[in-house]
Parts: C-alpha cells; structure tokens; sequence
C-alpha cells in the first residue's frame, strides 16, 4: 500500500484530476501496511468512488482519462484484468481503460509469481496492459524506503506521460 500512498502523493501537486478507487480487499491490507487511514487516501485524491460504483464516471469510455493505475495491483484484480472480468468499479475502470486503448499500470506487488498469474501478466499485457512489478532498482543508490518507493512511483508517472521529479534518473 506504500506505492499507492506515494503515488497519491506525488500526484497531488501535478496539474490533474486523480480518481481513486479502493478495492474491499485493500481496506483490508491498508490497516496492516500503513500508518495512514483509507479516509487519510481519500483526502489526498480529488475524486472518490465506492468499488461498487457502476455509475461512476471512470466505468465509462466516453469520459476521457490520461490512464489508470492499478496499484498494488493483487492477483485476484489481475485475473479480472486478464479476463475481462468487471464486477467491481475497479475492474471495470480498467477494462474501460483497455478498451479505449488508454495506459494500464499494473504494479503487481505479489511474490514469487504462480504459474496462473504468470499466464494472467501475460493476457493482461496482450490486452494492452503495463505490467509494473514492485521492483524498485537499486543502480541509483537509494539512501532509504522512501527513494525506492519513489523509483516505482516514477515509472507509473513516466507510463502515462506526466513530467514530475519523483526521482533521479540514469546520469542525471
């Protein structure tokens, strides 16, 4: 959940509009993982929908997003990714992100990888998804958990286009 809370964080200064969703399993993990609330999440995004929301804009292809984010991205939401499952608003948020042929972060955070979510990574990525495993790098001499969160915050900003100085990049 450390990668979520970043990546709401960094946004939030950026010039657009974030919407969140949380899914009912990561109310369940944020508890476990961060010091913040799911209402602490809520605050840092300008929009904030139930998972159970098929009214909400984002289930929509006629309302235009730059993209969609998936992060952490759990097994069971990959599958419905990979298969086109969508009884939940997050599910349908990123179907409707494939469909319009609109960026698709996944940052899987599980690991090792079974041989299922394997085959799902690679239907997900046919479909026209990002597969951002939470494998921050370590070339650039992070000095703390913060800069290595901040290495995979980055390249989910770089995926959708959006300038930002998150983190340092190669010889720069």
């Amino acid at each position: 959940m450390i990668y979520a809370l970043d990546l709401l964080k960094t946004l939030r200064p950026l010039p657009v509009e974030t919407h969140l969703v949380i899914s009912n399993g990561a109310k369940q993990v944020i508890p476990t993982e961060l010091h913040e609330t799911v209402h602490d999440l809520h605050a840092l995004a300008e929009v904030v929908y139930k998972d159970s929301d098929f009214t909400a804009a984002i289930s929509s292809g006629s309302y235009l997003t730059i993209g969609m984010v998936i992060v952490p991205c759990s097994a069971g939401t990959l599958a419905k990714v990979a298969l086109g499952i969508t009884d939940t608003l997050l599910a349908r948020a990123a179907h409707v992100t494939l469909k319009e042929r609109r960026p698709l972060i996944a940052v899987v955070r599980e690991a090792p990888y079974s041989r299922p979510m394997l085959k799902n990574m690679l239907e997900a990525f046919d479909a026209g998804a990002t597969i951002l495993p939470a494998s921050p790098g370590f070339y650039l001499e992070p000095q703390g958990i913060n800069e290595l969160v901040g290495t995979i915050t980055a390249r989910a900003l770089d995926l959708l286009g959006l300038p930002h100085q998150r983190a340092r990049r190669w010889r720069e």
